[in-house]
């Protein structure tokens, strides 16, 4: 170690730092200053954006050797009242929190100097997104970004107003003061890194119980010794440093006997195919893709499957197969594929894990439910629940990763128990992209076909999923909720590899199988002749959607677009819709208790905020129903120890909350009849606790399946998108996206409309960018940075409305269902049909590439509409 003097924040500093340490390791672990998070590693998203003699510059690039002499500011420095600061907080241009002290950095410098140069003007939308252009928000808070920019710069922010932020702990995110599981040091704390399976398929020796240089060694692999993918974790290691423990890792005496390994999904339907999983326990352990148990199915090889979920499939294959045998032009056929879609939580999987004296174990983790991780931690380790401590004061993201008890929290905690002390275990960049989750790839075969009236006749869908060592493929079931009760052959296929896991992706299976149903539901508008919204109006018959669709024909963008394929030009615009719906999911023992402390509503529930707002849920419903000012009401969320709280998963959150809140406010209410603000005071200590009341009519599913019940109705969303396409280079340029969403009941409006844009922001995502890419040959990913992996940035990103429906959902207590999930679902396929509306050539394949662009138009026919076989 060497100290290195360091100008922070206006003071003069000295730092011990590690040969070539970086500013952000000097910041972060030197001097305490977590604000400046490390996402990337590579200056890639800006998250670590701190000010060099006032210029933004990545911290996380530039060694502290040539910071000398110059001063650092961190967004701690800027003190918590810049503009921008309240700005974010305003306009709620954040969701996680995990990017945001980044983007305040850099969105501070500009500000400043815009200022300086232009007053008070505002900058153009297009001069914001340039400036903060190197900055990445998984979360897709980026309409927020650019509106809480805008107003700085006009000076809208300059003077606190009073007014109270959307979200509760925007100031804590702003300022850099929000603690995650990546920042949490404790006294004596080492570092654990986890041993990565070299080989796809392998056989692995023991685990020596020590090893030089090492504090512990820890075995994770299970009796089968088997190693089914490459990265697997076989073992962990803990050191005082991060440096030691990857050098005793990288020494670790192992024993590899390579075994022959299967790598794509075409190779491993393949007879003589290498088996990934042998026998029948094999199979029954594999992992999920999917947030339900995967429906009984059997096993030929390497395919799982199918899993039919239709309703007179037989009857739909005899109509399609007559159709297709007389040349009906009214058959839509083809094979739609989309690419695995990496999650890449802002924040990586982090644990934190130390036993006390008492043999209690502690957990900070980085986790989408406190109760499920507390619930298993029990269990693995013999341990009474309440000995079990879990911590996740503020998460960084998770869309579907972080439910479970993860690898990174087994390690840490084996580890703490052999080495005596507490232990951290977080993913690296590269760690998080490639075995941090995925959405399974996929290959639909779907034929649609409409009668002489216009009608849908049939349906046949068959998916199969890649999902590496994963199985729960689950997008063919997902058609059998739209478009009415025409028959339908739907059928799920898992087909296995050696290759990484997936795992549930907000919304699983619903993007894939959108991106199949809805082109084909517009190509069949098409040969009928008839508008697309129309004719999804007129087989969709739900009435929770009809007045979104309404809406959606009545913008001016749908009721003057162009025939499909009509323009001509390089640059060509289209516009294109899609429908989606999605299942309503709720916990029905969500709690919330109430405890007057100080004059002040605490409420506290087990559950966790990854960017959700559900802090700001509670505290709104708390607000409104007791008539209380913000400061009289406090939200305690992310901790083990109180009343049982939903996961952050499935779109759940908000509806099993939302309403035990509302519980919890009418016996706070009844139990102060002098009301509330009058009675606080003389009511210290008193407790109730809310729980989530019963549908009317009760739920679909007899009993919770996982936690989770399935309430009665399905919510929706109509997607209209503009886009521009560049026929010389093959690119796609969204404009304007619109999104009428049919939820019910809107607790929060701004984090409501937050958490849609960002669905469509990853839509976009998944429609145009994204892609992730494993090595045929040795199984390695290969996108494992965020300069491979393409996430979608600001200036990517279309202006958004949303526009939402709150009426048919009375019978659900609060009257309101998710919004996260749905609002994603069809955001691609809109994209698909804005294209071929453009272009008149219809993409199959995702992402839509520019050299898959430049192909299609190729083989336009002279430009006639494509006939059966290309949809």
């Amino acid at each position: 170690m060497e100290n290195t003097d360091l100008t922070v924040n206006g003071a003069r500093r000295s730092v011990g730092t590690a040969p070539g340490s970086t500013v952000a390791e000097a910041l972060r672990d030197g001097l305490g200053l977590t604000g400046t998070k490390t996402i990337c590693g590579t200056g890639a998203c800006g998250s670590c954006t701190v000010l060099l003699d006032g210029e933004p510059a990545a911290a996380c690039t530039t060694p502290c050797a040539e910071v000398g002499g110059r001063e650092v500011t961190t967004v701690e420095g800027l003190g918590g009242d810049h503009p921008v600061q309240r700005a974010f907080a305003a306009h709620d241009a954040l969701q996680c929190g995990y990017c945001t002290p980044g983007f305040v950095v850099a969105a501070a410098a500009f500000t400043d100097r815009w200022r300086a140069e232009n007053g008070d003007g505002e900058p153009a939308r297009a001069e914001v997104a340039e400036a903060l252009a190197g900055h990445v928000c998984r979360c897709g808070a980026y309409e927020g970004i650019l509106a809480a920019v805008a107003a700085a710069c006009a000076g809208k922010h300059d003077a606190p107003d009073g007014t109270a932020p959307a979200r509760v702990e925007a100031a804590e995110k702003t300022t850099g003061r929000a603690r995650y599981t990546t920042d949490v040091r404790l006294p004596g704390q080492l570092e654990g890194v986890l041993v990565r399976s070299p080989h796809p398929h392998a056989r692995v020796g023991a685990v020596p119980a020590a090893h030089d240089g090492a504090a512990a060694v820890v075995d994770l692999l299970g009796a089968d010794r088997t190693a089914r993918w490459a990265g697997q974790p076989v073992a962990a290691v803990a050191a005082p440093t991060r440096a030691a423990a990857l050098a005793a890792a990288a020494a670790l005496p192992l024993e590899w006997t390579p075994l022959p390994a299967v790598l794509d999904a075409d190779a491993a339907r393949r007879p003589d195919a290498p088996l990934v999983y042998g026998t029948a326990e094999a199979r029954r352990a594999a992992p999920r893709s999917n947030e339900a148990p995967p429906p009984p199915a059997k096993w030929r090889g390497n395919v799982r499957g199918p899993a039919d979920f239709g309703w007179r499939g037989g009857t739909a294959a005899k109509r399609i197969a007559a159709a297709r045998a007389r040349g009906d032009e009214r058959l839509v056929s083809a094979v739609f594929t989309t690419a695995a879609q990496s999650h890449s939580s802002p924040e990586p999987h982090a644990c934190v894990a130390h036993w006390d004296g008492a043999g209690d174990l502690h957990l900070h983790v980085s986790t989408q439910s406190v109760a499920k991780v507390r619930a298993a931690a029990a269990k693995r380790w013999g341990l009474a629940p309440e000995r079990v401590h879990v911590h996740a004061e503020h998460v960084g993201g998770g869309f579907g990763a972080k439910v479970g008890l993860g690898v990174e929290t087994v390690a840490a905690a084996e580890l703490a128990r052999a080495a005596g002390a507490p232990v951290r275990v977080v993913f690296t960049r590269a760690e998080e992209l490639a075995h941090g989750g995925h959405r399974p790839a996929t290959r639909a075969e779907l034929s649609l076909l409409a009668d002489a009236d216009g009608n849908l006749a049939a349906l046949t869908l068959d998916v199969h999923g890649d999902g590496g060592t994963a199985v729960g493929t689950n997008s063919a079931a997902l058609a059998r909720y739209l478009y009415g009760t025409a028959p339908r052959r739907l059928r799920d296929h898992d087909v296995v590899t050696h290759t990484p896991p997936g795992l549930p992706f907000r919304a699983p299976g619903g993007p894939p199988m959108a991106w199949a149903l809805e082109q084909a539901v517009d190509e069949a508008a098409h040969r009928l002749g008839e508008d697309p919204i129309a004719l999804r109006r007129r087989w969709d018959g739900n009435p929770r959607r009809a007045a979104v669709y309404d809406w959606a024909a009545a913008l001016p963008a749908w009721a003057g677009r162009a025939p499909s394929g009509s323009a001509t030009g390089r640059f060509r615009r289209g516009v294109g819709v899609a429908t989606a719906n999605w299942l309503y999911l709720l916990d029905p023992a969500a709690e919330v208790e109430l405890t007057v402390e100080g004059g002040v509503v605490v409420a506290r529930t087990a559950t966790q905020d990854i960017g959700t707002g559900s802090r700001s849920v509670i505290a709104d419903v708390l607000r409104a129903e007791l008539g209380l000012p913000a400061d009289r009401v406090r939200v305690e969320v992310g901790h083990s120890g109180t009343v049982h709280g939903p996961a952050s998963a499935a779109s759940s959150g908000t509806p099993s909350i939302g309403p035990a809140a509302l519980d919890a406010a009418a016996r706070l209410r009844a139990a102060l009849p002098g009301g509330p603000a009058a009675a606080l005071d003389g009511a210290e200590g008193l407790r109730v606790v809310g729980r989530r009341r019963r549908d009317r009519r009760g739920y679909v599913t007899p009993f919770p399946l996982g936690g989770l019940a399935i309430g009665r109705g399905f919510a929706g969303a109509v997607n209209v998108t503009e886009v521009e396409v560049d026929t010389g280079l093959g690119t796609v340029r969204p404009l304007r996206i619109w999104a009428g969403i049919a939820a019910g009941r809107i607790y929060a409006e701004r984090l409501a409309r937050s958490q849609c844009e960002g669905g469509i922001v990853q839509g976009v995502g998944y429609a145009l960018h994204e892609e992730r890419r494993t090595d045929p040959v040795t199984g390695a990913v290969l996108t494992d940075s965020l300069d491979s992996y393409r996430l979608p940035r600001i200036g990517d990103i279309p202006e958004i409305t949303v526009r939402f429906h709150e009426e048919g959902w009375e019978h659900v207590p609060g009257g309101g269902v998710g919004l996260g999930e749905i609002s994603t679902v069809a955001v691609a396929a809109s994209i698909g049909n804005a294209v071929h509306n453009a272009t008149g050539w219809r993409p199959l394949d995702l992402p839509i590439r520019p050299d898959r662009v430049l192909a299609g138009l190729a083989g336009l026919p002279g430009r006639a509409a494509p006939g059966e076989g290309g949809a």
